[in-house]
C-alpha cells in the first residue's frame, strides 16, 4: 500500500509539470525580443541648443532606464560637449505631491561615445494622477541653461526587467530593479538587479525642484539572496539548483545566477540583507512540494515570465 500511495504521488507530480502546465508562450502572446538600439525618447531646445535624450527602443519604461544625453548646437548643427550635467526626474499625483525615483543626478560623460550617460528607475507608468517631468541642466562656456519637458513613463511588458519598491526594518525606502536577463533561456543566466534607497533630506526645502529632497544613492555591500520558484498550483513552488545570491561587482550593479529549468512563471523570491547580516526583507520560502495548491511567497519578491 505504501508503494502505491508513493507512485500516485510520483505520478501526479509527474503530470503536473507536463499535461496540466500553462502554456505560457499562448498566454503572452508574443516573443519579446531583446532590446539593443538606443533611439531618443525625448527632445527639447533651450538658446541655440537641442538636447536630446535616447533610451532604448526610444521608449521610457517603468523600471531601470539606461540614458544617453546628447547636446546639440543649433547654429553650427556640432554636438557640443557641455558640462556640469545634471538629471532630475519629478512626478507630480493628483493632490500636487511631488516624489522621485533613483536616478543619477550628475551624469557622466563618456569621452568615447561621445554622449552624457546616466540611469533613471521609473516607479510607475504615466497616467491621469501621475504626471512625470524631467528638469535638466547644463553649462556652455560658463552660461547655466535650465529646462523641464514633461515625459511618458511607458508601461514594462518585459516581466524578467520587473522592479518592486518597500520599506526595510530600518525604515528607509528600498528600490530593486532588474536589469538582465531581457531574454531568459532555459539554462543557468547571469541576473542582474540595481539596488537603491532613498536618502531622507537633511535641510530645509529649498527651491523647487531642490535636489536634495529627491536624492537617492545605491547601495554598498549588501546581499540579495535568491530562491527562485515556480507558484503555479500546476508547478508544485518547485525550486531549481546552481543559483547563486546576488552580490555587488565593480560596475554597482548586484550579480547572482538564475537557472530556469522550463519557460513559464517564475518568482525571484528575496532576502534582503546589509553589510552588518542584518535583513530588511524577504522570508524563507518552505521546501514543500505543493501541487495543487499555489506556492507561498516570500516577503520580499519580484515575479517574472518567459
Amino acid at each position: 500500500m505504501k508503494f502505491f500511495n508513493f507512485l500516485v504521488i510520483a505520478i501526479f507530480a509527474l503530470t503536473s509539470c507536463t499535461l496540466d502546465k500553462t502554456d505560457y508562450e499562448a498566454e503572452t502572446g508574443l516573443e519579446i525580443p531583446e532590446l539593443s538600439e538606443f533611439k531618443e525618447a525625448v527632445s527639447f531646445t533651450t538658446g541655440n541648443y537641442k538636447v536630446s535624450i535616447e533610451a532604448l527602443n526610444g521608449t521610457f519604461y517603468k523600471g531601470y532606464n539606461e540614458l544617453h544625453l546628447k547636446v546639440l548646437n543649433t547654429q553650427t548643427n556640432q554636438t557640443i560637449t557641455p558640462s556640469a550635467v545634471t538629471f532630475l526626474p519629478v512626478m507630480t499625483n493628483s493632490v500636487d505631491f511631488h516624489t522621485s525615483c533613483p536616478h543619477q543626478y550628475n551624469l557622466e560623460y563618456n569621452t568615447v561615445a561621445k554622449y552624457h550617460s546616466g540611469y533613471s528607475v521609473f516607479t510607475s507608468e504615466s497616467n491621469a494622477s501621475n504626471n512625470w517631468e524631467l528638469y535638466l541642466s547644463f553649462t556652455v562656456d560658463n552660461q547655466k541653461y535650465e529646462v523641464n519637458k514633461e515625459i511618458s513613463i511607458e508601461k514594462q511588458s518585459n516581466k524578467n526587467l520587473n522592479m518592486t519598491a518597500f520599506t526595510g526594518k530600518d525604515g528607509e525606502e528600498y528600490f530593486i530593479a532588474l536589469t538582465a536577463p531581457q531574454k531568459p533561456k532555459v539554462a543557468e543566466n547571469a541576473l542582474v538587479a540595481g539596488i537603491y534607497k532613498y536618502n531622507k533630506p537633511t535641510t530645509i526645502v529649498g527651491t523647487f525642484p531642490d535636489p536634495s529632497q529627491f536624492s537617492y544613492s545605491e547601495v554598498t555591500g549588501y546581499t540579495l539572496k535568491l530562491d527562485p520558484r515556480m507558484p503555479e498550483p500546476s508547478m508544485g513552488n518547485h525550486s531549481s539548483p546552481n543559483n547563486k545570491d546576488l552580490t555587488q561587482q565593480n560596475d554597482g550593479f548586484y550579480h547572482g545566477v538564475v537557472n530556469y529549468t522550463m519557460t513559464g512563471n517564475w518568482t525571484l523570491n528575496l532576502i534582503l540583507m546589509n553589510q552588518n547580516g542584518l535583513i530588511l526583507k524577504g522570508t524563507v520560502v518552505p521546501s514543500d512540494f505543493t501541487p495543487g495548491v499555489e506556492g507561498v511567497k516570500s516577503e520580499l519578491y519580484i515575479d517574472t515570465l518567459f
